[in-house]
Parts: C-alpha cells; structure tokens; sequence
C-alpha cells in the first residue's frame, strides 16, 4: 500500500465517489424542497443550485424548464456536473466560483444550497458573504432555500466511525465534535485498488463544517436584505431513522421586493 498524505484538500476524492457513497439523502432532500416549495415553483422562471456537487439537483430544475444556473468551488464537481449535464442532453451553466463572492450572469428568481453545504464555509464570519452573494444574485422578491446542520447533529450524530465499501474503493470517515470552535469535524480515509497491479493506495481528506444557532442565521439574513425567514425541521420530510428532530433544518428566505 502506498499512502498520500499532500492531496488533504477537501471533495478532492470526495467528488468521485459522492454519487456512490452519498445518495442517501436524496429522496429526502427532493421531498423537503417539493413541499416547502410547492407554491413558489409556479412563479419561477430561473434558478441556481449552489455548491452544486455533481449536478444532480440542478439537473432538476433543468427539468422544471428553468433556466439554471450551477455553482460550486470544486473544480472536480463543476466537471462532473457539466458531464452529467452533457449525458442529459440539459442546458444549464456550470460555474466554478466561491460561494462567499459568486455571481451569476443574470439575477434568478431562487437560489437553492443543500446538503448541509453552507456549514462548509472555513470560517463563522463567511456565512454574512455568502448571504450577501445570494442576495445580489436574486431578483426583488426572489428566495433563498437552503438547509444547515444544526449543533444536536455534531454532538449526537458526527461522533462516530462509518465504513462505506465499492467495488475498488473503500472509505473510512471518523466524526467528532470540536465544541470549543462549534465544529464538526470528519477524518476521511480513502482507499483505492490499482487494477493493473492490485495494490492499494490510500489518501486523506478532513472536513469541517461550521455551526450556527437559528438566531445568528436570521440575523445574517435580515442584514442581507431578506424580508421574510421560515425555518422546517428536517425531520418532516425524512425517512424514519435518517435524522432526528432538531438535527437538520430547513431555511426559505425570500428576498425585499
């Protein structure tokens, strides 16, 4: 085996392998914004799927017949979502960009970010830039719908070691919970077998993700511009046995007209 220790940066081996190992919540993610959003999806012409990953949700919105927009920082993801997209026969505009500073060539009408993905920013004080990003990227009136871990799911749910297993590739993702800096830290071990030699080789990723209470996150967004916030617990809309209440929640803020 051999071991590589410089690629520690993060969704480098976790973009290859996301769709595999991570689809889990994808039923629930899809039945929460269906839900929340049953009334809004009328009126939409336009939107963005930011920290997009592989495309999959943005391809969605493709599928409504909006016009759409896909962001992400990873250059892995960004090539995987425009692949996927080209496999779809879908047009959509993937563009690389920091969630913190991105723009859009045209403002739409939704900006969505799930999976938790606005708990990744590195530091408390960029979830203000990124509600900032959203805000000018929206029209007058248009909504925010995104979702956050919450601070019961780093104490009760990160703290613990996961095997996922494919043909070829393997990961070992040990969880903790950094209460003095309000994080959720994951060590992920990555495991790959060369199918010429049939060796394996092994490569680290640490990822963080960042905690706030409701309140802070209400308060960013009024800051930001944002007229009106509703909050859904995650556990409405989940499968049994995938989260817990007060875990995971659900935000949709629209926008001053």
């Amino acid at each position: 085996m051999t071991v590589s220790q410089h690629e520690n940066r993060p969704y480098r081996w976790l973009a290859d392998h996301y769709d595999t190992f991570f689809d889990f919540h994808r039923e629930w993610f899809q039945s929460a914004r269906n839900r929340i959003l049953t009334r809004i999806w009328p009126e939409l012409d336009s939107a963005c799927d930011l920290a997009c990953g592989t495309g999959t949700v943005a391809l969605t919105l493709v599928a409504r017949g909006l016009r759409t927009y896909a962001v992400d920082l990873s250059p892995r993801m960004c090539r995987l979502a425009r692949a996927k997209a080209r496999t779809a026969g879908a047009s959509m505009r993937v563009i690389q960009a920091d969630m913190r500073e991105f723009q859009l060539p045209q403002p739409v009408g939704l900006v969505l970010c799930n999976g938790d993905a606005l708990n990744h920013v590195p530091r408390r004080a960029d979830l203000a830039r990124v509600a900032r990003s959203v805000a000018r990227s929206l029209r007058p009136g248009g909504y925010f719908f995104f979702d956050v871990n919450n601070w019961k799911a780093f104490e009760r749910i990160w703290p613990q070691t996961l095997l996922l297993e494919a043909p070829g590739v393997a990961v070992v993702m040990r969880g903790s919970c950094d209460r003095p800096r309000r994080r959720g830290v994951t060590e992920a071990e990555w495991f790959f077998q060369d199918p010429r030699s049939a060796l394996w080789q092994r490569h680290h990723e640490r990822l963080e993700e960042v905690c706030w209470t409701p309140r802070e996150i209400r308060q960013v967004l009024r800051d930001a511009g944002f007229q009106t916030v509703r909050a859904f617990d995650s556990s409405r809309y989940a499968t049994q046995g995938l989260t817990q209440p007060g875990c995971r929640t659900f935000y949709l803020a629209r926008l001053a007209t």
